[in-house]
């Protein structure tokens, strides 16, 4: 419901027409079978437009799901190779598949190797691994952050590269749209129609 007497209006064809009487913008929106649309509240006066409220919140719902699946694919993922650099190579394999599995889903990798005991004194071995590790994810991702010492541990992070991915998508026969991508956008909203959340359809009842 508004409680103002003036709103800046944006007709059902995407048009600006301006400041107008609340009560105009009513007729205008009753004579098109559609709705007055609150979508800027916050401007003054406020921003309102001449539209279909259902299709107008199916819109910001489908907005709010790519918007969350955007921010869960950019959580980094960790997998650890093992606690020791003698690690069962079926082990190393399988690893190798689930951080594989995080960089088709557009997830950062970090990949964390552990040293026991006398261990730190053939760190070439764990460099080793970590190389072998990178051989494997190279047809995905490529090396962010190089391999980095913190007390027992050596940690990299790799990063999904978009263009391989693709291609692989494509080669295997997979969803070959890259991970995070949005989906086209309905031509009938405008950007101005999201700016500020969420919106409710203006009734007759002012004050």
């Amino acid at each position: 419901m508004i409680r103002i007497s003036q709103i800046r209006l944006i007709d059902e064809n995407d048009q600006m027409v301006g400041v107008v009487e609340t009560s105009d913008a009513l007729r205008r929106a009753e004579e098109a079978g559609l709705d007055l649309v609150e979508i800027a509240p916050e401007s003054r006066p406020p921003v309102c437009k001449i539209m279909e409220y259902g299709k107008f919140k199916y819109e910001q719902s489908k907005k709010e799901q790519r918007n969350r699946a955007a921010s869960k694919q950019a959580e980094m993922k960790e997998v650890r190779l093992g606690r020791s650099i003698k690690i069962d190579p079926h082990d190393v394999k399988i690893r190798v598949e689930r951080a594989r599995k995080f960089l088709l889903e557009g997830h950062k990798v970090l990949i964390v190797q552990q040293f026991r005991g006398r261990e730190m004194q053939h760190r070439s071995l764990g460099q080793q691994l970590l190389n072998s590790v990178v051989e494997q994810l190279s047809d995905l991702g490529k090396v962010e952050t190089a391999p980095r010492q913190m007390g027992r541990r050596v940690s990299m992070i790799i990063a999904p590269d978009r263009n391989k991915i693709l291609q692989y998508k494509q080669k295997h026969g997979l969803d070959a749209k890259p991970a995070g991508e949005n989906e086209p956008e309905d031509p009938g909203v405008t950007p101005a129609d999201t700016a500020a959340g969420e919106a409710e359809p203006v009734s007759a009842d002012q004050s």
